[in-house]
């Protein structure tokens, strides 16, 4: 009960703060002020909007926004998002595209489960659907999970992976960003052994810690620093009554995102007081950079309890992806298995949560590929965030990646196993 309080303490806070900004603003607009020619009534306005719109967005997921795309043939064509495989802590989106003949280059678009929805990659996805039939793993946030549906951590993970890869067939192109990447590997690695022929063609893992210890950072002297039974006191709690997943073990959005402004309080600081003035001055707009990044930015989702501690002490401490010794349902998974998949690594190198070294580890993993199917980019000047969305992602990465996945997705299969050999 302890934990319920806390958990419904922090949405009552979150609440409360929705309140006043709605209250500041409309008390701000009562026509008699107009009569009143005190700036400081334009300022109360503007500071409601602003906390408004800021606390009312930590527990909206967002839309994915992309109603059309611009194809080869000029014309701009209907995005229809479809759930194509239902799940109860994930579903797997197809990003139909009406009127235009599928497209050969088949993607599976792996979106981190790190706190923030899928939609966090919708910069990604829009780039990718000109040239690609998309798929995306959409997770659910966990707080909206009856606890009947059981649990769901790394393994459960790696097995909806798996399904996911199984329901697209052996065409196609994977591509996981950040925090699936070590599991991506593993789930491949998984298929290759058990159903060969369920393997995808090509897999391109982004910035993820595939061996943690290989380049230390923050993030990963976090996770030996502390320990197990100090992130279970510190960070776990129980779903409040508000939400469907009344009494399941959760590391809390809004916990999260706490962390995650705690480590640039005076950037983010610095941005909502200018915020606050531009909209004072009327220079501000739903649509403007600030909103943009912040809508998507403050809009975070529950984890489940074991998926956020099996992640930190399996993949983290006991580093079972990088050491070749993680297990599913009891089954030790060997990444050597993979003979026929090329693999592609992508690194930035300003990279400060997967910093270079981290993900790279994948390719001295796959032993039995040989090293005309492997493949590997650092960007240059490049940060976490810019690997997979924005210019370095746009203008030097895409293409590497679609020519990496156009050189390998013919290639025959046998012909490969039997250099492998």
């Amino acid at each position: 009960m302890r934990q319920m309080a806390t958990y419904d303490l922090m949405e009552t806070f979150r609440n409360t703060n929705q309140w006043l900004g709605a209250t500041a603003r409309t008390m701000a607009s009562y026509p008699a002020f107009a009569a009143i020619p005190n700036p400081m009534i334009g300022w109360m306005a503007a500071w409601g909007e602003v906390t408004e719109r800021t606390f009312e967005r930590m527990v909206v997921k967002p839309d994915w926004g992309i109603r059309t795309v611009t194809c080869n043939d000029g014309r701009d064509h209907v995005v229809e998002p479809t759930t194509v495989v239902e799940k109860a802590f994930g579903d797997l989106v197809h990003f139909e595209v009406v009127g235009r003949p599928p497209k050969e280059r088949k993607v599976l678009l792996v979106a981190p489960m790190s706190g923030h929805y899928a939609t966090l990659l919708r910069s990604t996805a829009v780039s990718l659907l000109p040239d690609c039939e998309l798929y995306v793993t959409d997770w659910k946030n966990a707080r909206d999970i009856p606890v009947s549906e059981g649990k769901f951590d790394i393994e459960d993970y790696t097995l909806y992976l798996m399904d996911y890869m199984r329901a697209l067939g052996p065409d196609t192109n994977v591509i996981a960003v950040c925090q699936p990447a070590p599991l991506t590997l593993a789930a491949t690695a998984y298929l290759a052994e058990l159903e060969p022929a369920a393997q995808p063609r090509t897999m391109t893992l982004i910035g993820g810690p595939i061996d943690p210890n290989a380049t230390p950072t923050d993030v990963t002297d976090f996770g030996h620093r502390v320990t197990m039974g100090q992130l279970e006191e510190t960070m776990i709690q129980r779903v409040g009554y508000k939400y469907a997943g009344v009494g399941r073990s959760v590391y809390p959005g809004l916990l999260q995102l706490a962390s995650f402004m705690s480590m640039n309080a005076e950037r983010h600081s610095k941005a909502f007081s200018e915020q606050i003035l531009r909209v004072c001055r009327g220079e501000a707009s739903d649509h403007d950079a600030h909103n943009r990044f912040y809508d998507e930015y403050l809009a975070v989702m529950d984890m489940t309890a074991e998926f956020y501690l099996s992640t930190v002490e399996r993949i983290f401490k006991n580093g079972e992806i990088a050491s070749n010794s993680f297990t599913v349902n009891g089954h030790k998974v060997d990444i050597g298995k993979i003979t026929d998949v090329a693999v592609m690594t992508v690194e930035g190198a300003n990279d400060d949560i997967s910093a270079p070294g981290q993900c790279v580890a994948a390719l001295d993993l796959c032993t039995g590929l040989p090293d005309s199917k492997k493949g590997q980019h650092l960007e240059p000047g490049a940060g976490h965030y810019g690997i997979f969305a924005g210019r370095s992602w746009r203008n030097n990465i895409r293409p590497l990646v679609l020519d990496f996945i156009d050189r390998n997705s013919n290639a025959p299969r046998k012909a490969a196993n039997s250099n492998a050999a």
